[in-house]
């Protein structure tokens, strides 16, 4: 299917209206990051572990990746497809874009 970005409304759209239930929600940033802000609906694996971590993800349902502003995420959707991973969405903007869109302060 190859990679796809999102535009975060969209995404919180989706999420909202129950949408993304079969999918997995993927934040890569880094656990102060993490503590700092993140989704209910993420689960935490850090960019840097995503090579030793890949069986944790699963292959048969869509992907969506966050990280800070979306640059981490992209590459890691990058990845991802090369390693056979079919659906993959990059959310654009990432947690920055997110936090704005539900009104919280993101540095």
């Amino acid at each position: 299917m190859g990679l796809t970005n999102i535009q975060p409304q969209v995404f919180l759209e989706a999420l909202e209206n129950r949408l993304l239930e079969e999918s997995v929600i993927i934040d890569v940033r880094e656990l102060h990051e993490w503590e700092y802000y993140h989704m209910e609906e993420a689960k935490l694996i850090p960019m840097q572990q995503i090579p030793h971590r890949l069986g944790e993800l699963p292959d048969s349902q869509p992907i969506y990746l966050v990280c800070a502003h979306g640059v981490r995420s992209y590459h890691v959707a990058e990845y991802l497809l090369d390693h056979g991973f079919d659906h993959v969405v990059n959310v654009e903007g990432g947690m920055a874009a997110i936090a704005m869109l539900r009104g919280f302060q993101y540095d």
